[in-house]
């Protein structure tokens, strides 16, 4: 990743959102593209000058609407995993899901607050510039595990397990797609498993830009410490089996395998949805949730 400051292309047709929008987004070291047709928009991701880390679009507007700017995002391999927030004053449950199922994976409901467009913008940022760490990390990885068939694995801090999905991901076909879905599991069992952080904790240091700290704080914490996870990894000649275990009390997993309306205003809790249906055909959890399963298509 450059030094330069992320960017976000903002979408309305409306001059005063606009102008309101790049006034609350000044709060944090971005740089804001704003452009009032979906046309526009499209236009300007498909110049390979300009790199961006978010999208702010709206809904409801002439000619191509939010909807169908959304789906040629996600239809374009150089824009799919560019992370979409959709804001609309259309909040009805068809609605969201429509959204949803095209491929936003933030709302933000109108009007909203100057905190709520920070906390949503910069949750989208982190995960974006993440995501494209990651993808340097796979390229620059040596083909380390190409004779090892079986191993365990163990971390304790999301660093250390960001570090070891991008190693891990190098094994299988799409690593990129992999390597997604593997973060964000092994995320999920350091941040809410081993150091135990809730979701409406989340939301809470989310918004008050303290997430980082939190975790850090934990991790040297008497309580947190010593514990850690484990990535157990099987090979055979038609399939790549990752097994994540972590330390934590177990969670009800069952209402995070989809992106649900409920949450869908949240600024996270999209981690697991994302890799059960980007990167895994299936994932399983076992343990009362403190372990999971996921498999990868293989052959030698």
């Amino acid at each position: 990743m450059s030094d330069a400051k992320p960017r976000v292309l903002v979408v309305d047709d409306e001059q005063f959102n606009l102008d309101l929008i790049e006034e609350y987004l000044s709060e944090i070291d971005v740089e804001v593209l704003c452009v009032d047709r979906g046309e526009k928009a499209l236009s300007v991701l498909k110049d390979s000058s300009q790199s961006f880390s978010a999208v702010l679009l709206d809904r409801m507007m002439p000619g191509i609407d939010g909807i169908e700017v959304l789906q040629k995002i996600k239809e374009d391999n150089a824009t799919n995993r560019l992370p979409v927030i959709m804001q609309t004053a259309k909040t009805g449950r068809e609605n969201m899901l429509e959204g949803l199922n095209a491929g936003a994976h933030y709302y933000l409901s109108k009007p909203y607050d100057q905190q709520t467009l920070v906390a949503i913008v910069s949750t989208a940022i982190r995960d974006y510039e993440q995501y494209v760490r990651m993808k340097i990390s796979l390229k620059e990885s040596v083909q380390t595990l190409e004779i090892m068939d079986k191993g365990t694995f163990s971390f304790k801090s999301i660093e250390e397990g960001r570090k070891l999905a991008s190693l891990l991901a190098n094994t299988c076909p799409d690593s990129e797609k992999v390597v997604l879905g593997l973060t964000e599991l092994i995320t999920n069992a350091v941040e809410h498993g081993n150091l135990g952080i809730t979701y409406d904790e989340k939301s809470k240091l989310n918004a008050e830009g303290m997430w980082e700290s939190e975790i850090l704080s934990r991790l040297s914490s008497p309580s947190y410490k010593d514990k850690y996870a484990t990535v157990e990894f099987e090979r055979n000649i038609s399939e790549i089996t990752f097994t994540i275990t972590d330390q934590g009390k177990g969670f009800d997993w069952h209402q995070y395998m989809e992106i649900s309306p409920e949450r869908a205003f949240d600024s996270h809790g999209r981690g697991i949805a994302m890799a059960n249906s980007i990167s895994f055909d299936q994932i399983q959890y076992l343990d009362d949730g403190k372990k999971v399963c996921v498999t990868v298509p293989y052959s030698e």
